[in-house]
């Protein structure tokens, strides 16, 4: 498998119930290593932004609402198969359908308030990495 980075961010549910750590703890020991992390509030504009892609789907405005009600944990994971590995410890995006011991199965309690979100593919990993960090705000450890 070849060293990947990806996005990953911890929603304002998981934050609020203050479970970043017990988040986290679980990325690096499935072998995966934060290379760049910034706690923000996302504004509006930004929300609008990053999901700008889901534009004109039913649940946009749910999730742009979401997203800016509270304070979020952004990260860059780095490592093998990184986007595969975060995306089978996050669990599927319903957390009644997530597989036990995912992050979505423990934490999430809607398909809307799911606790984490990750990139799903290596094109937009790039770009949602470019969304929030400046390349030297990305350290290789």
């Amino acid at each position: 498998m070849a060293l990947e980075r990806t996005l990953s961010i911890i929603k304002p549910d998981a934050v609020q119930k203050n479970v970043i750590g017990r988040i986290l703890m679980r990325f690096e020991a499935s072998g995966l290593k934060i290379v760049a992390a910034r706690m923000t509030r996302l504004s509006r504009a930004e929300a609008e932004g990053f999901y700008a892609v889901h534009r004109g789907r039913p649940f946009y405005r749910d999730l742009v609402e979401f997203m800016t009600s509270g304070p979020v944990l952004v990260q860059v994971l780095e490592g093998e198969g990184a986007i595969a590995k975060n995306r089978e410890l996050m669990g599927a995006t319903d957390p009644k359908q997530a597989a036990k011991d995912t992050i979505r199965a423990e934490f999430a309690t809607t398909i809307d308030a799911n606790a984490v979100h990750g990139s799903d593919s290596a094109d937009t990993a790039r770009t949602e990495i470019d969304f929030f960090f400046k390349p030297g705000e990305i350290f290789t450890r």
